[in-house]
């Protein structure tokens, strides 16, 4: 019996997450290439480094203090930003900092330089410098200045909370398009239509019936990624159908069911089948889970209406973000997905979200939290009417009406009447947008509709 694949295996994601891989790996080929260089002595009439070997250690000594100096400070920049970023805006956010390229390269850069200077001090001496190996450390040198005044610049811009909603709508924008077809047909785009047999039986492609099996999670956690490109081929080397039963961003416990098997005869080991294809671990990442990216914003949202911070303005940004995304999702095709093998056997069937479900993540803890402030609940009722102006589904613009009722519902009875006379005039242009009324939905005395 095959034991689980271990949820600390480093992936790609994993190394890009980790905010030491990349100035390690950096440092290691600093190692290297100074070690190649020191080999490389120019005898009496070719280079020759200005000042003796006296200057040459006097160079190594101040490069190599000068960077750890500026490698503390980099670090404490990094900390403060971790740290302003957990309290004020989310502790979800920490992991896009540790992300940050710009961040990684930087403390490369002046990790490098580090180790480099530090190896060079082994062959400074005899009568001939390695001359080359000191040049490196002299480029290192003045590259490491000049990667820590980036630095600081870029950390300074990557404070500003529209630069980090930005920078998760830009990915999760991506990964939207990247995941989901276009819709071109003008059909409905989400749900599970257009599959019900397979979603209920997907047995129905093999030509005789066969047993049902149920398995169950053997670690608990996030479901992480989902190679579908292998349990593809894990199926059909066992000649199986699966159906999985999680998704990317889902929660799952030690025994919690997870997948759905059919087969004629029955594996050695059944869990084998899923396990090197499903990603589970302690932590959410972005690499599959879209819904990731939305709740990094409602984070930010909830976060900003909290007494404690009491910016409302930066919540409805955030919501405006969230419109975008939502809008996005109108113009792909998301159903379940149902994969085949090159014989054209079905192998695999996929799950994935629905309207409500989308609507529901962005819309539920900020009205919930934002009851009490009129712009948020208004900046809701308009992130809805935009939905319903790029729906082709008439499913969808029920759900956005039950979404609008919600939100109304929710408002605060202490809102002055005035306010909730507003409230109300947004909910009517939700449903003028949904019965394709725009000029009803959009047209406004001064633009108060779509300004914040």
């Amino acid at each position: 019996m095959s034991r689980p694949t271990s949820p600390h295996r480093i992936t790609r994601e994993s190394a890009r997450a980790a905010l030491w891989f990349w100035p390690s790996v950096w440092a290691g080929v600093a190692v290297v290439v100074t070690l190649l260089l020191l080999v490389v002595r120019p005898g009496p009439s070719g280079w020759r480094w200005p000042g003796g070997q006296e200057s040459a250690g006097v160079l190594l000594q101040v490069v190599a203090s000068s960077v750890m100096a500026a490698t503390t400070v980099t670090f404490s920049l990094t900390v403060v930003a971790l740290q302003l970023s957990s309290q004020q805006f989310s502790p979800r956010l920490l992991r896009e900092f540790a992300r940050d390229r710009v961040t990684q390269a930087v403390l490369g850069i002046l990790l490098a330089t580090f180790v480099s200077a530090l190896t060079c001090v082994l062959g400074i001496g005899g009568t001939r410098l390695p001359v080359f190996a000191l040049a490196l450390v002299f480029v290192l040198g003045i590259a490491s200045a000049g990667a820590l005044i980036a630095f600081v610049g870029h950390i300074v811009r990557s404070l500003r909370i529209d630069s980090l909603m930005r920078a998760v709508h830009g990915e999760t924008a991506a990964m939207i398009s990247a995941t989901y077809p276009p819709r071109t047909d003008g059909r409905p785009g989400a749900g599970s239509d257009g599959l019900p047999d397979d979603r209920r039986d997907p047995s129905r492609s093999l030509p005789d019936r066969v047993p049902e099996l149920d398995l169950r999670a053997r670690r608990t956690g996030f479901v992480r990624r989902i190679d579908t490109e292998a349990l593809t081929r894990a199926a059909r080397r066992d000649d199986v159908v699966v159906q999985l039963r999680v998704m990317p961003g889902d929660h799952v416990t030690l025994g919690a069911p997870i997948a759905r098997m059919w087969f004629r005869s029955r594996p050695a080991d059944p869990w084998d089948v899923v396990e090197r294809a499903l990603e589970i671990g302690y932590e959410r990442t972005m690499e599959q889970d879209i819904a990731y990216g939305f709740r990094q914003l409602t984070d930010i949202g909830v976060k900003a209406v909290s007494p404690a911070i009491n910016d409302p303005v930066t919540a409805v940004h955030a919501i405006g973000y969230c419109a975008d995304l939502l809008v996005r999702l109108e113009g792909v095709v998301i159903r379940d997905r149902r994969v085949q093998d090159g014989t054209g056997v079905l192998r695999l069937v996929v799950p994935d979200r629905d309207r409500r479900y989308w609507l529901d993540l962005v819309c539920g803890p900020l009205r919930r939290y934002g009851s009490d402030e009129p712009i948020v609940l208004g900046a809701l009722l308009r992130m809805l009417r935009d939905c319903a102006a790029s729906t082709q589904d008439p499913l969808d613009g029920e759900e956005l009406l039950r979404q609008a009722d919600l939100v109304l519902e929710q408002a605060s009875t202490t809102l002055a009447a005035v306010d909730l006379e507003e409230l109300a005039d947004r909910h009517r242009r939700v449903g003028a947008a949904v019965r394709g009324d725009l000029d009803a939905a959009y047209d406004d005395r001064a633009g108060e509709t779509r300004s914040v």
